[in-house]
């Protein structure tokens, strides 16, 4: 057995097959859509006609998954002509294969060309020829690669079911998607076992509702949360920080409507490539549209008066919401919502101004990271697909260009990148900043946009020291993308206990009985004055439950008040962290809180 990550995807593609084979001999009449691999494991789309799977039935699956596997099965791959791969899936009655088959014959492609083709390019490319496997009684389309037979798969468990309309379409029938995970080895199961109970714990669609910072309601719709006062205490602290971060680095706050006519964003090239995915808006004599994006926006501000090469470089901030009309099925708490709160900025730069502003860029995003505790990042820099150029606005020269320039800007610093074709946006290439949470899961967050595009498209101009007319540079970029998500990342990279900085309440105020309260609320006043978020506890509890209660709502201190404290002057101190009793005076108290709140300390 190879240890190579290709190992791993040939073995988790052939469990795919093994778990399809597994369906044929539980469901003769099964059908079979597409079973591709994904992190950690694979799925398969499968219709049983009059007949919808349980999580029992995954035990069922599993079991005699392991029985086919010990048969030694050969994963057999034939070639063979296109007709005689229809003729063949007819017999078995695989309707959803002879689809797929008949777009290959027709157009050279189908919708899941990648699946087929394994990301290679066939559009509109003639396909006389196709490959099958054959795993026992079962036979798949399938490029390939696989294992030898199944004795090479290791390990695997089957681990949820959902629903998945054929080809992504929901006016076409629902399948059922059953997911799974494959490793080498036991110890490598289990460890991935043990993070995904991490990560249930953590759950931000949970822990956020316990903590009381969001929620949703069917009467405002799926994907549009609603933030408490506490949660709308952790989304300004996060846009405040960042506007600061604005002012003091030059930048100049606009502000712009949350609707616009269709015709900004036939004129950015928006429209052709995300009409469908706008809320469209009919006014009493005009169509408009709820804004998904602002770059648009923020051109026609540069754009309302001259400008000159000496105004340049023009730094535009804003943080404000855009609108997409996400599916249904996709939507998952706050990492996927239909209101994005982003904290957006658009440079309009000179050429020569270029590598000066993305030094500044780069600095402030590691200031943003750093100050929300995520510093293991990398960058991907993010290309237009050669072999789909057409997806993209602009030549060949621009693009070059662009994405060059980009390249030396990071390999000038020594910084290193991992560059990534076909992830770029349609009007330029990206450095998209990939954060690593706390349980090792990535996340792409900032990005900062070279665009070369859309101030031609504009007609954007400025002019140069010799009163000739040009084309200004435009640079998109975000800090924390969006609010909403960030916050979502957040709760489960800290397992909802955010540092002191980030905290919605950073101190309870414990009264040991009722004749302690009126001077804790003193105490609370004084807190409040210096900035300090603070709630007094006058709740008819023992002070055990009342520390309890704070520390399952992830407060990072506790002030146990008694008659001694009031005595002494000495504070009684508890951190949200452990279970020991600090003595300290209340103005070192203070000092200290305004100190780790200030510096954006982690640690309490």
């Amino acid at each position: 057995m190879s240890d190579s990550s290709d190992f791993l995807y040939k073995m988790r593609h052939s469990t795919a097959h093994l778990l399809a084979a597994a369906v044929l001999k539980l469901w003769p009449k099964a059908r079979f859509g597409v079973g591709p691999v994904v992190e950690e494991g694979f799925y398969y789309d499968i219709e049983i006609p009059d007949y919808k799977l349980s999580l029992e039935d995954l035990e069922k699956i599993e079991e005699e998954m392991r029985k086919l596997k010990e048969q030694n099965l050969e994963f057999k791959r034939a070639e063979i002509a296109i007709d005689e791969a229809i003729k063949l899936f007819e017999d078995l009655g695989q309707v959803y294969k002879i689809e797929l088959l008949n777009d290959l014959k027709e157009h050279g492609t189908t919708v899941f060309s990648e699946i087929y083709s394994n990301g290679s390019s066939s559009k509109e490319q003639k396909v006389d020829r196709v490959s099958i496997y054959t795993t026992g009684d079962f036979v798949d389309l399938c490029r390939g690669p696989h294992v030898d037979s199944t004795q090479d798969i290791g390990v695997f468990k089957l681990t949820k079911l959902a629903g998945a309309y054929w080809r992504g379409d929901e006016n076409n029938p629902q399948l059922q998607r059953i997911y799974g995970v494959a490793f080498k080895t036991e110890e490598e199961l289990e460890e991935y076992l043990n993070l995904q109970e991490e990560i249930k714990k953590r759950d931000h669609r949970v822990l956020g509702r316990k903590l009381d910072l969001f929620t949703s309601s069917e009467l405002v719709g799926q994907g549009l949360p609603l933030f408490t006062p506490k949660g709308t205490i952790v989304r300004d602290l996060l846009q405040n920080f960042v506007e600061d971060l604005n002012r003091q680095n030059g930048y100049l706050h606009v502000w712009i409507p949350h609707i616009t006519k269709p015709d900004l964003y036939k004129v950015s090239g928006h429209w052709d490539k995300f009409k469908d995915d706008l809320f469209h808006v009919q006014g009493k004599d005009n169509e408009f549209a709820l804004k998904p994006m602002n770059c648009p926006h923020h051109t026609q501000i540069y754009a309302f008066k001259p400008r000159s090469y000496r105004d340049l470089p023009i730094r535009f901030y804003e943080t404000t919401t855009v609108y997409r009309d996400e599916k249904s099925g996709e939507l998952g708490g706050l990492t996927r919502v239909r209101c994005i709160t982003q904290d957006d900025g658009h440079l309009f730069i000179r050429d020569d101004q270029i590598e000066q502003e993305f030094d500044l860029l780069l600095e402030m995003q590691r200031k943003v990271l750093q100050a929300i505790g995520l510093t293991d990042y990398w960058i991907r820099l993010s290309l237009r697909d050669p072999n789909n150029k057409e997806a993209y606005l602009g030549d060949d020269e621009i693009w070059e260009k662009a994405q060059k320039t980009m390249a030396d800007i990071l390999e000038k610093r020594g910084i290193k990148y991992i560059p990534a074709e076909g992830e770029a946006a349609f009007y330029g290439p990206k450095m998209d900043l990939m954060v690593k949470d706390s349980l090792g899961r990535e996340w792409q967050l900032s990005t900062i946009q070279l665009d070369f595009n859309m101030p031609v498209r504009f007609n954007l101009t400025y002019t140069d020291k010799e009163g000739k007319d040009r084309h200004p540079i435009m640079i998109h970029r975000a800090f924390l993308g969006s609010i909403e998500r960030i916050i979502g990342v957040l709760i489960e990279h800290f397992a909802g206990a955010f540092p002191l900085w980030l905290s919605p309440v950073q101190v309870v105020l414990v009264p040991v009985g009722e004749g302690h309260i009126g001077w804790c609320r003193e105490l609370a006043k004084e807190l409040i004055d210096k900035n300090i978020r603070v709630e007094v506890d006058v709740s008819n509890e023992t002070v055990g439950n009342k520390i309890r209660k704070a520390q399952e709502s992830k407060v990072p201190y506790m002030l146990v008040v008694g008659d001694k404290e009031i005595e002494s002057g000495q504070l009684s101190i508890r951190k949200r962290s452990d279970n020991n009793l600090y003595k300290m005076n209340k103005d070192e108290f203070v000092d200290m809180l305004i100190s780790k709140d200030k510096n954006k300390e982690m640690e309490l």
